[in-house]
């Protein structure tokens, strides 16, 4: 029987978690007002499973991941086999989200008490650096999305917080290079993580599989991820997009990338938020980066498709400042930073956030209806 925990009460759910990890029923970790469970036959359950965690639904309805307590303290000691061992974390983001899932799992296999910041009046760099004071010595670490670091970063208080960590861990969304530079600046370690869900969270750190993880590309350019933090499936659904190689579990995901030659993994984004417009394809990310690089004082940068009757789509520019953009300002910034069939046609600022589905994940369906209006 799969139970349903309240995830706004992290050291409950940190305690119920230990008993899954030890053999106990598994959980499901929500948030607000739970959703029931959709049918399935408790006989096909995986005899070691541990978690059921929820997908950001990006492509569609979320669909629930099926974890086994082994894969997932294999994450968490694959984690701790590349940073600086174990150590003790601030928890800064939703428990519910397989990130922060993570925050707690890596904790009790640590044995260390995780430190909970206080979220009531959202993530301010005030309430990060008094969780971290409340670190005690040693090696610390924690989780953030990159919109985070930004603000911290912004922040004198924020940065020596960030200063405290042996490692931030940043993942949800690509982390830009400027904020890799800006975070090397301070001394700051950045790790950028890779993964989701469906792998248990970051697997690839900075470009590299933790051990155990393996990585592959297919013709196409889809990222396949594999090992035992793989999950079993989906709960309730069919699973095509996980396969077996031996005793080896895959993932197929909906990332594009490539891997360098000496092995490197480079995510250039999801197959869905790929723009074609007169027949180029072009990959979001790029386009972002590029904004972030020529504007630094943006706060987010999000490309996204608008239809056209004569181009297919329209790159389109929602960026997040408090100073006005206009297209044609924008499009003489980018000449020369992107090929010409890749300059934005259309952009809009914003001085509020913009439309969000999880811990640092744009919602693009929701920006780009507010970016053609």
């Amino acid at each position: 029987m799969i139970e349903l925990v309240d995830a706004s009460d992290p050291p409950a759910l940190l305690a119920r978690l230990r008993r899954a990890l030890e053999g106990d029923a598994p959980l499901h970790p929500y948030a607000g007002t739970p959703l029931p469970l959709p049918a399935h036959d408790a006989a096909d359950l995986p005899a070691d499973l541990a978690l059921v965690v929820g997908t950001s639904g990006s492509t569609g309805e979320p669909k629930l991941a099926l974890h086994g307590a082994a894969g997932l303290l294999a994450s968490a000691n694959a984690t701790y086999a590349v940073l600086d061992g174990p150590g003790q974390w601030v928890l800064a983001i939703p428990p519910h989200h397989i990130a922060g899932l993570q925050v707690l799992i890596r904790s009790l296999v640590a044995g260390t008490t995780p430190v909970v910041m206080d979220r009531t009046r959202g993530f301010t760099p005030a309430a990060f650096a008094q969780a971290t004071q409340r670190l005690g010595e040693g090696t610390a670490y924690t989780s953030l999305v990159p919109t985070q670091v930004t603000r911290l970063l912004a922040d004198k208080v924020g940065t020596a917080a960030l200063q405290r960590f042996s490692a931030v861990l940043v993942g949800g969304a690509a982390v830009p290079l400027a904020l890799r530079e800006q975070t090397g600046a301070t001394g700051v370690r950045l790790v950028a993580t890779y993964g989701m869900s469906e792998s248990a969270g970051g697997c690839v750190y900075d470009g590299r599989p933790l051990p155990g993880v393996e990585v592959a590309v297919d013709e196409s350019g889809r990222i396949h991820l594999g090992g035992a933090t793989i999950a079993h499936g989906y709960l309730g659904r069919p699973a095509e997009a996980f396969t077996r190689r031996g005793d080896v579990r895959w993932f197929a995901t909906d990332d594009l990338g490539e891997l360098t030659a000496d092995g490197e993994l480079r995510v250039h984004g999801r197959i869905d938020d790929v723009i074609t417009t007169g027949g180029m394809k072009v990959h979001p990310r790029v386009v972002e980066e590029a904004a972030l690089a020529a504007y630094p004082h943006l706060r987010a940068a999000v490309a996204v498709g608008i239809p056209d009757p004569e181009w297919g789509q329209l790159v389109a520019l929602a960026l997040v400042t408090d100073t006005a953009v206009t297209t044609d300002e924008a499009r003489a910034r980018l000449r020369g930073l992107l090929p010409a069939y890749a300059l934005p046609r259309l952009v809009r600022t914003s001085a509020t956030p913009l439309p969000g589905r999880g811990p640092g994940k744009p919602d693009r369906r929701a920006i780009a209806v507010w970016v053609g209006q």
